[in-house]
This record gives structure tokens, C-alpha cells and sequence, in this order.
């Protein structure tokens, strides 16, 4: 308890003599050398009257802790120092009674200076045969702390420690200044969470937690002593080295001793407490995101880290933002879903290891909110030993010829997310999406067919004698990676059986620029700088006839996020990796909130997802997906109703995958981060390829989970405007072919013939016959006489 009736002195009566006596007794308490000269009395009054009159309390630097969704798994912590505060009724009694017998015994009797000590301090350091002694109260070594957290420049800390007259003086000023301002109590309380106690611990929680790996409440009478030794020299009397171990015990049994001195505790108690062995722990907290909870989180926890350092919220700069992440005392519950991340662990994981060239990059995000629930690689979060590296050579020859080592198995890059020059991969396929989205916007349903070719010429341009162009031309010409014509397709069709010569077509009538604004808006990012220029530049945009296919860098974050967009009805929402933040005080701040905004209709999005449906073996509302699917497995390992696409890029350089339910979108995509012109080849299928880890990644997130259906698109947006198609049976093909294209429909010819009733080389039919979209397909049947009429085949019309 606060004793304020002091023994002799009131105190204006310390006051009074702190400055008359301050030059002299101060200083030969604390520096007899200085006492002896004739200016010390002159300065130590002088530098009284010059000192601040008011004494601000800072609050020291506090651990953040990191926790996974649940808001309980830790996840990681971050620090400068190791310290959390606690109240003084959460330390046990025999800390607070040790540290007392250690530091100050007569805490409760002074008014912040003891002027009984200073006068001791000056007798005793007068002769020569005694060792030096100190006149500092807890209450002077907590101002002196105190001024240190709260400086704001490095000489500042410096002159709050520094062995002068003047130092001492101020201390005494504010010493007396805060008695009045707050209780014994609470001075005792801020100084147990304040000091320092080695291994770096800071503050009672910290070190009963870094030494005996227990909350304060529980120390025990040789635990206290021992760390309230600690404190005046923790590096001295450090018990987790050699040397200072036994100096940690000799300290711990004579504090054990002032306790008794101090009416602490008995004798017999003490004995007790001497008796026992010292047993420490010595391990110094996690920090940092190299030293997460389990291995695999590590990336996610630098996606946190980076995306902190961009919150202006946090400091007007990055290094304001990291000093407050570091002593802010913030409690964050982030997005990590445990058992999403750690199934997606285990699957990029699982047949290919850390050594591997080729990195296996896994995103999980979450529709509706932006939460990202898990990110993965095949790599150790981690820095790799220069003195010791395990990473191998780089797998680019340039960096391999000079001796360049990679990022595998050890890396700290943002390979999944992007940032730090990392711009992404090229994802192939997955791309036609953007192209289905801005078809869908302008009115283009998904029944809208178009016959593909094997080789496509388009309008737009590229350098001649290029290999993507047409041979002696300037025309941008891809080609289907089976080598074969598509035929007639739809986009459910197309989609599953990702044709390039369906879609580069149908960019090309809804303008590329169209289909890029519609990638941004769904959350894709431009990241190479030539790239970005062409994205941003309408003009240029119009002519990018590769983007359907997949040309552009992109990450596994942003294209998990775009399809997650689709997932939740259009409904974007910026990729966030924390649900709540509280303050030290425990105050909840708003930033955690999901920022999300509407980027295509409901009606659209539903649509896409519906064609999406195809590529992965699930079903559309129509069952029009066709025969082929390039990634049918996800649905039977998922089990659940699923849409997605998968991707390959030229020479099978890169892989990618994208598989969604309504609670998740994951994304993968497999290269090497070294060398992207790899000579390697990615693959889909294969046990050490890029689908399983995606569908394993996505069936782990799914275990427990509802089983919620897409729904379905409207009939316009599925089928559009419907018009019957004219009969033209038994007319001639040339007669056939314009009276179909003057009923809005795109006529093709037949290269092959069928048997009917109609003359030979003349229309036996069409395929479809009676109705089919307003500006679709429609195939001329070619007779080859001789049989029963086929289709609509009938004379006349």
C-alpha cells in the first residue's frame, strides 16, 4: 500500500535539498571523483532549474501476437522486445516481495528518493575498502527506463543512461513528480513490466514465460529471487551460459536472503528456496515469420507482414508501420484457416519436396470476404546460411555459370503472392474466363457457338514471320494444343476443352480491351511494367490478341481472388489476411473489415461459374459441356459441387489450376520461380504435377463443410434470344448459306457429306434444326443422294 507519511522528510523537504545537495551528495554518491571538484554544486543546482517540470509516461514496447482464425492457434509473434504487460494482481506476491528486497527496500517507506540510501551511497563510496553502491530507487530506475522508450532520437536514450550528475538529478525529479501521481502499487506494477531481464525478456511476462515457461502468477520464491536478481546485470547473471550460472545462483540465494531481511518470508523458507536446484528454460520467444508455429505457415505470414507495411493506418511510413506491428501489443487474428492451410501444406508437399526445381504455389480465398485462408509452396520459409547454404544452384544457366545459388529449397520471396520484383507466371488458359465475363456483358450467351479451326487467322497484328503468326503474314494465328479442329462450339463446350480458336475469336469480336478490363475488375494485376503499360492503355489493349490465352504474369493470389469474385456473385472483395485486430488495451480497430465493391452483375457471374463448371468434371445447368474435359477429376476428389479451369502455357513452361465451391477458390500454379524460361516441363495430372495438390488443397478446406450448390444462370443469359432456324433442305449450298445468314445466323459448310433424299452436293439439313441462338453456328448438312432425308431435309422451304 501507498504510505504517504514519510519518516522525516515532507516532500518539499526533498525537494529543497535534492537542489542544494545535488551538485555535491548526488554526485559523490554516484561518481566520487565528481564530488571532489568545486564546480559540481554549481552545475548539479544549475541543471535542477533547468529540467522539464512535467514527466510523460510511455508505454514500452509490447510483443504482437499473431493467431490463426480460430483466434486461439498461434500463428507467430512479432517483437523488438518481448514484453507484455500484465496487472500487478497477475504477478505472484513473491515476485513483487523480491524484487523489492533485490532493488529497494525501503519502496514503500520513500517519496521516490531515498535520501537515507543517497546519504549511504556517499559514506560508503568515500572509502576506498568498500565496493561502489548505487542510490537509485525502483522508482528512479523506472523514470530512467521510462525516458529511454520515450525518445525519439538515439542521443536521447543515450543522456537517459548516460553517468552523469545531471541524469541523476532528473531522476530524482521525476521520481517525486510520479509518487504523487500514482500509487506505490502501480509504480511497482510498471516497473515489473518495464525492466529488462536478459535472453531478450522483457517486462515480468517475458521472462517468467522465456526462463520457467510460466504465467507470473505462478512463480514460486526461488523463481522471483532469481529473476529479480536479473535485473541489475542480466547479462552478468544470465543462468543460461556457462559462466553465468553460477553467478545467477549466488544472486537468486542473496535476494533469497534480503527477503527474510525484508519480513518477506522465514528463514526456514528461505532455506528451502536456496536448497533447490536452479533449473531454467532459457528459450527466447519466436519472432518473426521465420520462426512461425508450423513450418508451412511461414509465406503466410509474410503476405500479413507485407500487407501491414502497406496500411497507412498503421504510420504515415513503412517505418512507423513496422515499429508499431513490432511494439504495438496488437493481438491479430488473422485468416489462416489451420485446416485449410495445413491441407494445402501437405499437398504441395506431397511427391514433390523442397529440393525440387520447380515450385508448387497454392492460394485459398475465401468468396464474399477476401479472407485468405491458406498459402503454400514446396519451399522453407526461411533465409538460406550464407556460411552454410543448403540452396542449390540456380536452374537459370546465366546465374548457374556464376555460381548464383536458387531459391530452393530455402526462401523468404513472396512466390505465391507477388511483391519484391516477383511479378507472377503465365497461367495459361485460365485467362478465357476474363473472355466469357465480357461476352456474357455484352449480351453474348453462353449457347453461342462458333465453329473453331485448328488454326485460327485473326485481325489482330503481330510481327511478320513471327511464330504465332500465319505463315508470310503480319496476322496473329494461334492453333488447339490437340492439333485438331474444334468444330462447333459452345462456350460450356469450348471452355471444357479449352479451344484457342474458340476464344480468341470471341475476344476478338468483344474487343480484348473488353476482356482486360474485365481481368482487373475481378481483381488481376498487372505487374511486369510492359505489361501494365498495355493493360492500361485502351489503344494498345485492343490489339492483345494472346490474352485470352494466358500470357500475362499473374499470382496464384490474384487468380484464386478473381475466380472467388465469380464465386460470390460478382461481388469482389480485396484480398485481406486478418479478421480482427485489437489493441494493446484490447480495443478493436476497423481495418480488419472485408473491403469489397460490385464488379459484374449477378446475373453474369452465375453464368460464368456455370460454364466454369465444365473444365472440372461438374455438370452445367444444361449439360452442354461436351465430351471432354481437361481437368474431370477435381469433382470426384472434391466431392462437392465444383467449377474451376485449367491452364498450360507454351512448351508446358508453367501449369496452373483453378477449382472453387462457394466457400473457396484455390488456385495453383507450378514453375520455376529462377528460371521462368525453364526448360522443365509442368504437368497437370501426374502425381507431381499441379492438379492433385490444388483438389487435395481444396477437398482438405471442404472436410465438414456444407455442400452448397452454384446457382444456376437465367435463360437469357444462358441461351439468349432464340430464333428458328429456316429450312433450306434440297436447296444449293451457295442458296442455303445466304438465306441463313440473312436470318442472323453464321453459316458454315459441311466438309463432309451425308446421305438423303436431296440431290447430290445440295443441303441435306442443318445442324441444329428448329431453334438455336440469335447469331450462333449453324452447319449446312451437304447430300450425297441416294438415301432417306436426314434432319430437316424435306423439298422446298
Amino acid at each position: 500500500m501507498r504510505k504517504r507519511d514519510h519518516n522525516v522528510l515532507t516532500n518539499t523537504a526533498s525537494l529543497l535539498i535534492c537542489g542544494l545537495l545535488a551538485g555535491v551528495v548526488v554526485a559523490a554518491a554516484a561518481f566520487p571523483a565528481v564530488a571532489m571538484s568545486g564546480l559540481a554544486a554549481k552545475a548539479g543546482a544549475d541543471t535542477f532549474g533547468e529540467l522539464p517540470k512535467e514527466f510523460e509516461m510511455a508505454r514500452a514496447p509490447q510483443i504482437s501476437y499473431l493467431l490463426a482464425s480460430d483466434g486461439k492457434t498461434p500463428l507467430a509473434t512479432m517483437y523488438d522486445e518481448n514484453r507484455k504487460d500484465v496487472k500487478l494482481a497477475d504477478i505472484a506476491p513473491n515476485m513483487q516481495k523480491a524484487i523489492i528486497a533485490a532493488e529497494d527496500h525501503d519502496f514503500y517507506n520513500h517519496n521516490g528518493v531515498d535520501l537515507n540510501g543517497v546519504v549511504r551511497a556517499f559514506v560508503n563510496n568515500q572509502s576506498a575498502a568498500n565496493s561502489r553502491q548505487g542510490a537509485s530507487t525502483l522508482t528512479m530506475q523506472y523514470v530512467r527506463q521510462n525516458i529511454a522508450y520515450s525518445a525519439t532520437h538515439p542521443q536521447d536514450v543515450v543522456a537517459a543512461t548516460e553517468d552523469t550528475s545531471a541524469r541523476k538529478i532528473r531522476e530524482m525529479n521525476f521520481a517525486l513528480q510520479i509518487e504523487k501521481e500514482l500509487s506505490k502499487d502501480e509504480i511497482l506494477e510498471r516497473y515489473l513490466n518495464i525492466a529488462a531481464f536478459g535472453n531478450g525478456a522483457y517486462g515480468i511476462f517475458a521472462a517468467s514465460q522465456v526462463y520457467f515457461g510460466k504465467p507470473p502468477k505462478n512463480l514460486k520464491i526461488e523463481e522471483a529471487a532469481m529473476l529479480a536478481g536479473m535485473v541489475k546485470a542480466p547479462t552478468s547473471f544470465n543462468p543460461t551460459t556457462k559462466s553465468g550460472h553460477p553467478q545467477a545462483l549466488d544472486r537468486r540465494n542473496y535476494v533469497i536472503q534480503n527477503m527474510v531481511t525484508t519480513g518477506a518470508i522465514t528463514q526456514a523458507e528461505a532455506d528451502e528456496a536456496k536448497a533447490t536446484k536452479l533449473v531454467v528454460k532459457g528459450k527466447r520467444a519466436p519472432n518473426g515469420c521465420v520462426q512461425t508455429n508450423k513450418r508451412g505457415w511461414g509465406f503466410f505470414c509474410d503476405y500479413f507482414y507485407r500487407w501491414w507495411m502497406q496500411q497507412e493506418e498503421f504510420g504515415s511510413t513503412t517505418y512507423d508501420r513496422e515499429r508499431r506491428l513490432k511494439a504495438g501489443g496488437y493481438t491479430v487474428t488473422t485468416t489462416l484457416d489451420v485446416q485449410a492451410q495445413d491441407g494445402a501444406d501437405k499437398a504441395v508437399r506431397k511427391g514433390l519436396g523442397v529440393n525440387s526445381k520447380a515450385a508448387r504455389m497454392v492460394a485459398n480465398i475465401e468468396p464474399g470476404t477476401g479472407r485468405v485462408r491458406a498459402l503454400a509452396v514446396n519451399r522453407n520459409f526461411k533465409l538460406d546460411d550464407p556460411d552454410k547454404p543448403q540452396n542449390k544452384i540456380s536452374s537459370d544457366p546465366r546465374k548457374a555459370a556464376k555460381k548464383i545459388r536458387g531459391s530452393y529449397p530455402n526462401t523468404v520471396n513472396p512466390l505465391i503472392s507477388g511483391g519484391d520484383g516477383l511479378a507472377g507466371y503465365q497461367a495459361g488458359s485460365v485467362f478465357k474466363i476474363y473472355t466469357i465475363v465480357a461476352a456474357l456483358e455484352k449480351g453474348i450467351p453462353l449457347g453461342h457457338t462458333i465453329d473453331a479451326p485448328q488454326q485460327f487467322k485473326s485481325d489482330y497484328i503481330v510481327e511478320q514471320g513471327s511464330p504465332a503468326a500465319c505463315p508470310g503474314t503480319n496476322k496473329y494465328c494461334p492453333t488447339n494444343s490437340d492439333k485438331k479442329a474444334g468444330g462447333v462450339l459452345n462456350m460450356w463446350s469450348a471452355f471444357a476443352r479449352s479451344t484457342n480458336t474458340y476464344f480468341v475469336p470471341l475476344q476478338q469480336q468483344v474487343g480484348a480491351d473488353n476482356v482486360i478490363d474485365a481481368a482487373k475488375r475481378l481483381g488481376i494485376e498487372f505487374r511486369v511494367p510492359s505489361e501494365a503499360d498495355w493493360a492500361n492503355n485502351k489503344a494498345a489493349a485492343k490489339d492483345w490478341g494472346a490474352f485470352t490465352l494466358g500470357v500475362s504474369s499473374v499470382t496464384p493470389l490474384d487468380l484464386a481472388n478473381s475466380y472467388a469474385t465469380l464465386a460470390a456473385d460478382g461481388k469482389y472483395c480485396e484480398p485481406i489476411p486478418v479478421q480482427e485486430i485489437k489493441d494493446a488495451d484490447g480495443k478493436k480497430l476497423d481495418i480488419a473489415n472485408p473491403r469489397c465493391k460490385k464488379a459484374v452483375s449477378v446475373e453474369v457471374a452465375r453464368a460464368a461459374v456455370d460454364a466454369a463448371r465444365c473444365p472440372v468434371g461438374d455438370n452445367s445447368r444444361t449439360s452442354q459441356c461436351g465430351g471432354s474435359r481437361t481437368a474431370a477429376h477435381v469433382k470426384y476428389n472434391v466431392n462437392a459441387p465444383v467449377a474451376g479451369k485449367s491452364g498450360t502455357t507454351d512448351s508446358e513452361k508453367t501449369a496452373s489450376l483453378v477449382a472453387m465451391t462457394k466457400q473457396y477458390a484455390v488456385a495453383g500454379i507450378m514453375a520455376d520461380p529462377d528460371w521462368p524460361q525453364t526448360n522443365q516441363q509442368m504437368k497437370h495430372n501426374r502425381p507431381d504435377g499441379i492438379n492433385p495438390p490444388v483438389a487435395e488443397a481444396l477437398a482438405a478446406a471442404m472436410k465438414g463443410k456444407e455442400r452448397i450448390n452454384f446457382t444456376p444462370p437465367g435463360q437469357k443469359a444462358a441461351q439468349g434470344e432464340m430464333r428458328s432456324i429456316p429450312v433450306v433442305a434440297c436447296q444449293s449450298v451457295d442458296s442455303a448459306k445466304n438465306r441463313l445468314q440473312g436470318a442472323g445466323f453464321q453459316a458454315v459448310v459441311s466438309s463432309s457429306q451425308i446421305q438423303s433424299s436431296c440431290p447430290a452436293g445440295t443441303a441435306a439439313g442443318t445442324s441444329p434444326s428448329g431453334r438455336t441462338t440469335k447469331g450462333g453456328v449453324v452447319t449446312i448438312q451437304v447430300s450425297s443422294g441416294g438415301g432417306a432425308p436426314s434432319g430437316d431435309a424435306t423439298p422446298g422451304g
